[in-house]
C-alpha cells in the first residue's frame, strides 16, 4: 500500500487530505501515477486537470514526473507554487 497526500487545491478538488491505496502493476512513474489518479472521479479529474503544473515528492523528496514510483512508501501531491 502508497499512502497519498494532497495539499492545498488538490485536497480540496479531491475532497480528502489523504488515503491508502494500491496501486495497480501498470503505474510505474510519476506521470503513470497522475493519468490513473485522473480516472478515478470527477474530484481527481478537476484536481489533475492539468498534470504537468503538479509538482510531487516521493517519501519527502520532489521528483519529475518522469521518476519511477518504485516501493514508495509515501506520494505527496502539490499545486504549483506561487510567491515573491
Amino acid at each position: 500500500m502508497t499512502k497519498l497526500i494532497y495539499f492545498a487545491w488538490v485536497r480540496e478538488r479531491i475532497g480528502k487530505a489523504e488515503e491508502e491505496v494500491e496501486l495497480p502493476a501498470e503505474v510505474r512513474t510519476v506521470r503513470d501515477l497522475l493519468m490513473w489518479l485522473k480516472s478515478r472521479g470527477e474530484g481527481f479529474e478537476s484536481a489533475l486537470q492539468h498534470p504537468e503544473v503538479i509538482r510531487v515528492a516521493i517519501n519527502q523528496e520532489h521528483v519529475d514526473h518522469r521518476e519511477e514510483i518504485g516501493s514508495a512508501r509515501e506520494i505527496a501531491l502539490f499545486p504549483p507554487m506561487t510567491g515573491g
